[in-house]
Parts: structure tokens; sequence; C-alpha cells
């Protein structure tokens, strides 16, 4: 089954095309004794390829006697400038040299899939970079030495699950290495000094202060304003940006903020990438809808220049390294079934569109069939289709099958990590209307005994959710009730309690005659939803990262009324 398997280089599972029936899915050999022909065919499209960088401008030489900038903290091709490393949708972990050229497989042993990745640049004076991994179940990783390909796995910390994003600004307190922050769910923010052992290589948190969740991006800049202490970007989800200089003070780390720009809402990903025209500056790049990716050059003083492209259709990366938005993974499309019963997958493209629908089941082999589409259950980059078939419950990416008793469910959702411990789990709602909850094992194979959410659930005609909507990191989940009012449910990360109280969005929703939630297909980490009408049109709305949790609509295709359903 092709929706859930590991790009990684050297440790990849091989998604072949399956002519499988659901009998030869299943465990129970009384089960698939009379199971269906299901079949799923075609895999989906590598775009796994990336652009290469266009060439800096000049940058101007730094005065005499000015302080020196630390070195960049991502440069295994030795050239002096940052090397971007980044995640590319099928998971692969991989390094674009500064130079140009093709890009290269970067091998983080130990884990499937990063979440989000850290540069640190040279710990250990040995002159080659360490950088972080984060896995979406708190595991945080340093590799030592990384060339182009790889680096040497000399820690594991774990909890790291505690933060929605972790960065590095650079050395804040002046010791000519790198330290790190983290920011909690509720806006808080820790400083972790970095120790140079690489064995032990942060000192514990110091509390830096509370209010940091106000901003949707933090990008660790290294030092823009030559004091040669690291500094930081902050954006909010209205697109006010703020630079906030360091004062070498582990308890304050940074000075009173300073505003500098508006409008950049229009970007889904800003980039460290410390001096990339060599003037001593710290430079940042930012990446638009359009997959334009745009750098602006440091004048050394806590500003920037105007922008300036730097490389086009650069949205095939999933998530850059030192990138300041809450990365996500699990699911970045959606699934059609025709009124034959046929089924299509519509693939997002990073901008909030998307490419042309590909065909993966045989003509009317899943008419009738009970499935939904759930976020990454193994918690790799793409989703996992499930099937209750005579009343058994099957995982069809791993032939896993969780046993019987599921007929008594009406609606099953999967929109991710809803306990808070990185692993997706799934929503089960049964005919008198009380909502379950199934905590996942992180594997795809086996969830918790259920935990009761409440009851009332029957009111809503659709339930769905593939990710973040409030852009707090926690999985959100959407409901349509009859009157046609949408609600937000935000995720609190508690198993016992997944939900705050509900919030009203809008109501006019009953216009449409079917919603889907694709996952993030603009690339900022938020998750989208998708809406049509009965004429067939199809409307996009944003994730926001705010209370309001979506933007204003924006039409993006016609023809969908040939779905019965859509996951």
């Amino acid at each position: 089954m092709p929706f859930a398997f590991s790009g990684r280089a050297g440790r990849v599972t091989t998604c072949t095309a399956l002519a499988l029936s659901a009998g030869m899915l299943l465990a129970s050999p009384a089960v698939a004794e009379s199971a269906p022909r299901l079949a799923l065919e075609r895999t989906l499209t590598d775009t796994s390829a990336v652009p290469t960088l266009d060439e800096p401008q000049a940058g101007t030489v730094r005065a005499a006697g000015a302080t020196a900038v630390p070195r960049p903290r991502f440069d295994v091709t030795g050239d002096g400038k940052t090397d971007l490393i980044h995640r590319t949708r099928n998971g692969i972990t991989s390094v674009a040299p500064s130079s140009g050229g093709a890009h290269v497989a970067f091998d983080t042993a130990g884990t499937s899939t990063d979440l989000d990745l850290v540069p640190l640049g040279d710990q250990n004076a040995t002159g080659k970079p360490e950088v972080l991994s984060v896995s979406a179940t708190g595991a945080l990783r340093l590799y030592a030495d990384a060339s182009t390909t790889e680096g040497t796995l000399r820690w594991t910390g774990h909890g790291w699950n505690i933060y929605n994003k972790v960065f590095s600004p650079g050395d804040v307190d002046g010791d000519g290495r790198a330290d790190v922050m983290a920011r909690r769910y509720d806006g808080e923010l820790y400083f972790y000094r970095a120790t140079g052992t690489l064995t032990a290589p942060f000192a514990g948190p110091v509390r830096v202060g509370a209010g940091w969740g106000a901003y949707d991006q933090l990008v660790g800049l290294g030092d823009n304003d030559g004091d040669g202490r690291g500094d930081l970007l902050a954006r909010t989800p209205a697109g006010q940006v703020y630079f906030y200089g360091s004062t070498g003070d582990k308890r304050a780390p940074f000075k009173p903020r300073k505003a500098l720009a508006t409008g950049w809402q229009v970007y889904n990903q800003i980039v460290a990438v410390d001096d990339r025209n060599l003037d001593g500056r710290a430079d940042v790049f930012a990446r638009d809808l359009n997959g334009t990716l745009w750098a602006y050059y440091g004048r050394g003083n806590g500003t920037f220049t105007s922008r300036a492209q730097t490389g086009t259709a650069w949205n095939k990366v999933e998530q850059f390294g030192g990138a300041g938005n809450v990365p996500s993974l699990g699911k970045t499309l959606f699934m059609g079934r025709d009124l034959a019963g046929t089924l299509f997958w519509h693939r997002g493209l990073n901008n909030g569109k998307l490419a042309a629908r590909e065909q993966i089941s045989s003509t009317g082999g899943w008419a009738g069939a009970h499935i939904s589409l759930a976020y990454a259950l193994d918690g790799n980059t793409l989703p996992d289709l499930v099937v209750v078939h005579q009343g058994h419950l099957i995982n069809t990416s791993n032939k896993k099958d969780f046993g019987g008793g599921w007929q008594v469910y009406d609606r099953l959702v999967g929109p991710g990590d809803l306990s808070g411990d990185g692993k997706s789990d799934l929503l089960a709602r049964d005919t008198s209307g009380v909502l379950y909850l199934y905590r996942g094992n992180g594997a795809g194979t086996g969830f918790a005994s259920r935990v009761r959410v409440g009851s009332g659930w029957n009111a809503y005609n659709q339930i769905l959710g593939a990710g973040d909507y409030t852009g707090d990191g926690r999985a959100d989940v959407l409901a349509r009730d009859g009157a046609g009012k949408l609600f937000l449910h935000r995720g609190t990360g508690s198993a016992t309690a997944p939900f705050a109280s509900r919030t009203l969005i809008g109501g006019g929703w009953g216009a449409y005659a079917r919603l889907v939630a694709p996952g993030d297909i603009s690339g900022d980490g938020r998750a989208d939803l998708l809406a049509v009408t009965a004429a067939g049109d199809l409307y996009r709305y944003l994730g926001t990262g705010t209370s309001a949790a979506i933007s204003s609509r924006t039409k993006i295709g016609h023809g969908f009324q040939t779905y019965s359903n859509l996951y």
C-alpha cells in the first residue's frame, strides 16, 4: 500500500504498486474468506527533485576592527557559505550546496523521518558542523562532524515534545558555541546553553519568559547587529516582523524587540542562512507561496536590504533546516472516491494548489467500502488508508488487522496527535454520538484502550482534521453541524481531555456538499481545509495559525462533483 513509507536513503520502505485483495491484507482467515477485491495499483509520483540556488549578491567587506561573526552553522562544502539542509515531501533529508548543483541525500541514522532540523555549527572545534534532528515523538538527536551525506550520531535526548519549536539563534552567551532555544505550547521560551561536549551537549533549561506564542515563526539568525552574538527574528501570523538583538545574558538573552517590516505573511517559511553574501552579516531567506526563494541581506544593524530573488520552484521542499515555522508531517494530500467506487488522490504542492489527480485503484474497486484516510499512523510523511470490513479495522499500509467490533462506529477520523506524545491517534464516533479516542503506538500497528471523549457528536454531519489549524503545533478538529455552522475543537495534548471548549468559526457551511482536510498543502506547517459545492467547485481555506483557524476562501478547482466522498 503506497500511503505510508519512509524516504530515508538506505532505509527506504519501497512503495510498490499493489494488486492485493483486502482478504490478503487481513490477519483473520474467517474475515478474509469473503472480503471484496480492493486493489491500490499506483504509487505517489516522486517529487523529490528540487532546484539549485542562485548566486547571492556580492557583499560589502566589513570595516576593519568590527567584531567577526561566527562561521556558518552548516557549511559542509567548505566555501564559507551555508548549505541548505532540508526535508522533501517523501521524507528524504538532503543538502543543497550553496554553490548550486545536485542535492545530496543526508542520512540521519536513528530516525525514520526528521520533523525539523537545527544547524548548530562547529561545537567541538573539529572544523565540521553539528546538526540537530527533531522527531515528532520528542527525540532530539545530535549529529557530529557533518559532511554533505551524513553526520555521526553522538547524542539523543528525549522529552522535547513538550516544545512546539526548537531552534538556534547562534551563540547567545558569547562563548563561541551556538546555543538552543525552545518554546513550550503555552508560549514560554527556554534557553539551553551549549557545553561543547557532544555526549552532553546542553546545560539545563533556563526560562526566558512568556508571551512567545504570539509568533508563528521564530528564526535564529546568527549575528546580524555586529556584536558577535546570535540574534532572533520573530513574525506574527499577521506578517509583522520583529528583530531581537542578543544581550549575552542567558537569563535575559534578548534586548527589547524592534519592528522591522510588515507584509511577511506572504512567506510560508523563513530560513536562517547566516552570511550568504560574505559581507560579515547574517542574512535570511524567505519562501513565498509560489515557491520563490527571496534573500534579505543583513546590514549589520538589525535590519535588512530589500529582497532579491535567489531561486524558484522551491515549493518541493517540505521543511528547511533552520526555518522558523512549526513543522508538520503526516498528510499533504487527499483522496476522492467517484460514483463508481474508483479511488483517486490529489497531492498538494506546498503552494496551496493541487497536482493533477491520479487514479490509484481498479475501476469501481472500492465501491461501498467503509474507509478513512488517517494522518500518518506510523509517523512518516504520508497518510494511512484504513478500512472497516465485516467489523474489522484494517490498516492497509502494513496489513494490520486491529480486530473486530468496529462496526459500531459510523465515522473514523485520523487528525494526528491528540494526546501529546507525538504519535498519531484515531477518533471514532458510535451511532449514538459518543466520540472515543484511540491512542496510536507510533508504528501504525496498535492502539491503546479507547478513551471516551464525550457525547453529542452526532450533532455533526462532518468531523475532520489533519494537523494544526491554530499554530500551536497540536492537532485540531473541525466539525460542521446540521445548521451549517463550522466549529473548531482546539487540541489540548491531553488524552483524557483532548479538546478545549469548541469555538464557532462561522455559519453558511451547509452550502458545501463536502469538506475534506488535506493536511498542509501550503507549505507552512499548518493544516488547511478544502470545500466542494454541489456544482463541483473546489475552494481552499488556508490555516492561519490563529484562533480564527482558517483564511477566507480561494477557488482552486472545479469538476469535483464527480466524487461521492472525499477523505
